[in-house]
């Protein structure tokens, strides 16, 4: 089979967040893919794709249906809202994009 005949999965609530909770992961450093070499956690992107998923758990408060609220990567994403991970030593990468 190759890549063009691999099957793509319906566009859920589901699969996307699921799809970012597999991009954190791997920004972490936590999650390698078959035949790759593991690579350096790239916080920056992690946090980035976690405040994704926190924005996306803010936005949609309310207007989930029972199966996308019992979803458990959204209520992981609320956990890694209230969470704020340690500062990197050196320049905050965050405020030297806002200048």
């Amino acid at each position: 089979m190759s890549d063009s005949d691999f099957p793509i999965p319906p566009p859920t609530f589901e699969f996307l967040v699921f799809s970012l909770k597999m991009q954190a992961e791997m920004r972490l450093g936590l999650l390698t893919l078959p035949g790759q070499e593991a690579e350096a956690p790239d916080l920056r992107a992690a946090r980035h794709t976690i405040d994704l998923l926190a924005m996306i758990q803010q936005k949609t408060r309310g207007n989930l249906e029972i199966e996308e609220q019992r979803f458990r990567f959204v209520q992981a994403s609320d956990k890694a809202a209230q969470e704020k991970p340690p500062e990197p030593t050196g320049e905050n990468p965050t405020k030297a994009n806002e200048a």
